[in-house]
Formats: C-alpha cells, sequence, structure tokens
C-alpha cells in the first residue's frame, strides 16, 4: 500500500470565505453577476459527488426583472423584497428523471435499471442529490466571489407549475446570488459545539 500524500490545507482567508465569515444575506449591493460567473458556479458544482453521478440538480437562474417578477406571487412576504432586489436568484430543483441519463453520466455499469419502477428510491436519490448539489452551488458561488442568500419560504407547488409545467422537474429551494449588503444582516447566530454534533465512535 502507497503511502497518503497529504493534501495542503485551504488558507485561512479561504476558509473565511467559504465558512467562518460567509453569511446568508438578505439584501444586496450594486453589482451586475454576468453569464460567464454563473456558468463558473455550475462548472465547479458538478465536480462534487452525487449517487452514481446522478447529477439530479435543475436549476434556473431569474436575472431580469420579468423572472423574478414570475416568482414574487408565491413568495411569503418576508422574502419578496430579498428576491425582487437580489442580481440573480437561483431556482434550485431537481429532475424526477435523472435515471435516464446514467447510461450517459455513470456508464460502468446498468445503474438506470436501479431506479426504474421504483418511485420511492427515485424520490429519495433525486431529493438527496438534488440538495446535495444546491449546497455545491452555495460554495461555489462564495468560492468564486459572491455571496447567497438562500430560501425556502415559497410555494413549491405553484412555482413548479409556473416555471416547471410540462416537465420532471420539481423546485427545492431558492437562492440570491450577488453582492450582499453587510446592513441587512443579522450577528451571526450561536453555533453548537463539536459534542452538540457529533460523537466519536
Amino acid at each position: 500500500m502507497s503511502k497518503s500524500v497529504p493534501k495542503p490545507v485551504l488558507s485561512d482567508k479561504s476558509l473565511d470565505q467559504l465558512f467562518r465569515q460567509a453569511r446568508s444575506f438578505n439584501g444586496w449591493q450594486d453589482g451586475e453577476v454576468s453569464d460567464i460567473q454563473l456558468q463558473g458556479i455550475i462548472d465547479l458544482m458538478k465536480m462534487a459527488p452525487t449517487s452514481a453521478n446522478c447529477q439530479p440538480v435543475r436549476i434556473l437562474f431569474l436575472k431580469t426583472l420579468e423572472a423574478k417578477t414570475r416568482l414574487k406571487p408565491f413568495l411569503i412576504t418576508e422574502n419578496v423584497e430579498k428576491v425582487m432586489t437580489a442580481p440573480v436568484v437561483a431556482v434550485i430543483g431537481h429532475d424526477m428523471a435523472f435515471y435516464d441519463n446514467l447510461p450517459k453520466w455513470f456508464p460502468h455499469t446498468d445503474a438506470r435499471s436501479w431506479f426504474v419502477g421504483n418511485d420511492e428510491l427515485i424520490e429519495t436519490t433525486a431529493f438527496r442529490n438534488g440538495t446535495l448539489q444546491g449546497a455545491y452551488l452555495m460554495l461555489a458561488a462564495r468560492a468564486l466571489g459572491l455571496d447567497c442568500g438562500p430560501m425556502s419560504g415559497f410555494d413549491n407547488a405553484k412555482v413548479d407549475e409556473e416555471f416547471f409545467a410540462g416537465t420532471t422537474t420539481r423546485s427545492n429551494f431558492i437562492c440570491g446570488l450577488g453582492y450582499g449588503d453587510p446592513e441587512s444582516i443579522f450577528d451571526r447566530s450561536p453555533r453548537p459545539s463539536f459534542d452538540d454534533l457529533a460523537k466519536i465512535l
């Protein structure tokens, strides 16, 4: 067995940007998010792991006022301003027919047959991995210098009807992307200790 070679640890500055100083923003400063930046987020996000490389996430980036206005009626009141003022709002969903792509994205075996006719496995796999990919998207955005404002607080069924009608995609959550306004956030809430969250056996 070959000896492991430790990978370098990210700098404190990088860890601060991704985790320690990163916040969920409720308001935004002026500053456009380019299509190139959005493509860069996807290019990073897609490299992170999913079960059998199933890649169920499907994302709509709402940039125009017209697109965000289509989302507005389905938001709780507290989220309207956050959405309408964000440079971009990502609608993060998952494709319930993701397994049809497995022959292309996981060609090592007949992984599609694992899912055909197994609705429970399809649902749990799509939701779990799509949620993971939504989290990867936020880390990718932060890594590329953007801030995030993830939200639930909307009517998923009506969003699906408005944006995903006639498809097999279902919405999960939404996330504002841009340059966060420091005045829009509260002091950071307390975080639990290691012992509150984990055990080593």
